[in-house]
């Protein structure tokens, strides 16, 4: 019942934080911290006490840590059913750690509810731990609706000036893909159960389910449009930027840090392996939709001026990185599209607190109305530099680990979208030093004074830099982790695209 009670922390902490503003107006955030602490600390004992050999379950490999089942609608053949093996307590451990990051960057931003802010970002967090851990997809779709509502209400009530619209545009999106996913699931357990003669919606159990050839496309392309509108992939992209630049900085920190990572993760999970034949013929055209969001978001993320649109369209361009990875499909690739999805939630939620920190002082977003903020900041000056390198990819750094893995893996499938996507990081280096070039270059505003950084958001920052840093010098724990993972995926899947070379390039030892 562990991951059971790690959910219910996260849940229990929201109802808390809600009734503690009753006693003091500061409690909730203190409330908050030491829920998410206290669930941080649960999962670490409960990993550490864990038996060495890892469970086999089913036909879905022997890379599991945890597993429960336990009858909820049997007449349907709904359990509720929650597993976990590396990849989950990665982006679990990912989820806890960025939702402390988002506590910090809204300590003195929120001044009104706060209970009722705890909660909703307590809540979200519940809702994307159990989409990591959820294996019965019934009630995958069900966390995945529980961590929109609370994210729609973070937007809505405590966003910026035009927060409704932002609000109902992210709702809409969102939730009308998230309908063609619960379509496709219902089909898919119906198809099966004509197979096997009852009902079941597990993920074990769905697997290796056979479907007619034209049914199997359109039931997985209802999972993949689900998915990569929360990814977000070119052309499903357009609800994120308007997101991020309304959101409260924990809002963007959370959408950028981990709920993005849900929707590569369903890819990665559930799209891929349930449905690998149309995988493999859809594989091309996703590919082609990932190096176009590369080079797209890229060029938009150079023509704004807002800092935080441009930082939106950038996690557009980064993520098409993990799309081409995903249906790249071999060793290098997945291993460079997970350390992408850690690497991307440091890095972007460090440069969204950084542009929650400066809307704060200045009341603007416009980088024209920001230049020779180094000058009055430099503590904010020094960090906005190192995770702008970060952004654009140096070595040294996690993102740069994970795209150089994710173009060499792609080099061995697609040669020619592996150039395409490499000009991504030429169009990265651009918009991140032009965005330090307009914000923090140049002479300075006169009679413009502000607070730099202090202590808290300075310690902060420093425990996203010495993340990145390890990530980028000694990203084996994290790839050692993925890896039976991934071996186990690969058995189920293993190749999608059927023209790649026979070159044993994913046998090079990081």
């Amino acid at each position: 019942m562990s991951l059971v009670i790690l959910i219910l922390i996260l849940l229990g902490g929201g109802l808390l934080a809600i009734f503690a503003q009753r006693m003091n107006e500061d409690m909730p955030r203190w409330v908050s911290l030491a829920t998410i602490v206290l669930a941080l600390v649960y999962l670490l004992g409960v990993v550490s006490n864990l038996p060495v050999e890892p469970l086999t379950i089913a036909d879905a490999g022997s890379s599991w840590l945890i597993h429960l089942k336990l009858e909820w609608i049997p007449r349907f053949g709904i359990s509720f059913e929650l597993a976990m093996d590396g990849l989950s307590l990665l982006l679990v451990v990912l989820t806890l750690l960025l939702g402390l990051i988002a506590v910090s960057s809204s300590w003195s931003e929120i001044n009104f509810k706060q209970g009722l802010f705890q909660a909703n970002l307590l809540w979200t967090l519940a809702g994307v731990t159990g989409v990591f851990l959820a294996m019965d997809l019934f009630l995958f779709f069900l966390f995945w609706e529980v961590m929109l509502i609370p994210m729609y209400l973070l937007i809505a009530i405590w966003g910026h000036e035009n927060k409704a619209y932002a609000a109902m545009k992210f709702f809409i999106f969102t939730q009308f893909s998230g309908l063609l996913m619960l379509i496709s699931i219902v089909i898919l357990a119906w198809q099966a159960s004509l197979a096997n003669g009852s009902y079941s919606y597990s993920y074990f159990d769905l697997l290796g389910t056979t479907l007619n050839a034209k049914l199997e496309f359109w039931v997985m392309l209802g999972f993949f449009l689900a998915f990569t509108v929360k990814l977000p992939s070119f052309p499903f992209h357009t609800w994120l930027p308007d997101a991020h630049t309304q959101a409260p900085t924990a809002g963007s920190v959370l959408l950028a840090g981990i709920l993005l990572k849900t929707g590569a993760y369903g890819l990665l999970r559930i799209c891929i392996p349930l449905f690998p034949n149309a995988s493999m013929e859809f594989a091309p055209i996703a590919m082609a939709l990932g190096a176009a969001g590369v080079i797209y978001g890229a060029v938009l993320a150079f023509a704004q001026s807002d800092f935080k649109r441009l930082v939106a369209y950038s996690s557009v361009s980064h993520m098409g990185f993990v799309l081409l990875g995903l249906y790249a499909w071999n060793t290098l690739a997945l291993q460079g599209a997970v350390m992408q999805m850690v690497a991307h939630g440091v890095s972007t939620a460090a440069l969204f607190m950084m542009a929650g920190a400066i809307q704060q002082r200045l009341h603007t977003r416009d980088m024209h109305k920001m230049g020779g903020l180094w000058h009055n900041a430099p503590r904010m000056g020094a960090c906005a530099l190192f995770f702008a390198l970060a952004s654009l990819g140096l070595p040294g750094l996690g993102n740069f680990v994970a795209e150089f893995l994710v173009l060499i893996g792609l080099f061995a499938v697609q040669p020619w979208i592996t150039a395409v996507a490499a000009l991504g990081m030429v169009g990265a280096a651009i918009y991140a030093l032009w965005m330090m070039q307009l914000a923090f270059q140049g002479k300075p505003i006169e009679n413009r004074e502000f607070a730099d950084f202090g202590r808290r958001e300075m310690a902060t920052m420093a425990a996203m830099m010495v993340a990145l840093v390890w990530l980028g010098l000694y990203p084996q724990p994290v790839l050692d982790i993925a890896q039976p993972v991934l071996d186990s995926l690969q058995n189920i899947v293993p190749s999608l695209v059927s023209e790649a070379p026979t070159a044993d390039i994913a046998g090079v030892n990081l």
